[in-house]
């Protein structure tokens, strides 16, 4: 077998071939691994954006509380007439009988007035179980917030809510009106709550957690 001899010079020039090869291949994977980088760099620049999204603006939502709050929120609100208590004052228990026909009616709940049409709030979650328009008492909505809790609010003048809808603690229900049986309060809400079946005075059980009851 007759071997090949090369010269020196094509020795030279395939060994500056392959010389440029690897560096050819050094230079690829360089290149690929400095890509790489820059595409887990955006990643994590976009990941990074998006928490800060979540940190920086934080949708609220609505929460839901077993404290029991006023049915409104306009601070002008007050007291026009209140709930009749066997261990009230005299002064309280005058202002707490209804006078209709030369009938004499305990108050069963509190009756909050002063201004005219404000807006009548649920103070509880709950579940609408009636909504009705009575010819003394005025729109009236019965809401039912736990096995232990039913609310109600007479002398609407305007209704938001049908019977069967979930409500939210602060949800407006109406707004304030008058009624028949007590046409001298004039723009009012009169808020009843029910604990256990019984009637009581709302003003003792505000900002207290029916879960206590």
């Amino acid at each position: 077998m007759k071997k090949i001899k090369l010269k020196k010079p094509a020795l030279y020039g395939i060994y500056t071939g392959l010389f440029a090869l690897l560096l050819g291949a050094l230079y690829y994977v360089d290149y690929s691994n400095q890509n790489l980088q820059k595409e887990a760099d955006t990643s994590d620049e976009e990941y990074n954006y998006v928490s800060d999204l979540y940190e920086q603006e934080e949708v609220p939502v609505v929460g839901t509380s077993s404290i029991i709050t006023r049915p409104y929120t306009d601070g002008n609100v007050k007291i026009v007439q209140n709930f009749y208590d066997y261990k009230g004052t005299e002064e309280e228990q005058q202002n707490s009988i209804i006078n209709y026909e030369q009938t004499y009616l305990q108050n069963n709940g509190v009756a909050y007035g002063g201004v005219d049409g404000f807006e009548v709030i649920s103070v509880l979650d709950g579940t609408v179980v009636s909504v009705k328009e009575d010819n003394l008492l005025g729109n009236v909505v019965e809401i039912k917030n736990s096995d232990k809790v039913t609310t109600i609010y007479q002398s609407l003048s305007e209704v938001t809510v049908k019977e069967n809808d979930k409500v939210v603690q602060g949800q407006s229900i109406g707004k304030s009106g008058t009624s028949n049986i007590n046409k001298d309060l004039g723009s009012h809400v009169l808020f009843e709550l029910k604990v256990n079946g019984s009637f009581v005075n709302p003003e003792d059980y505000y900002d207290k957690d029916i879960n206590t009851f």
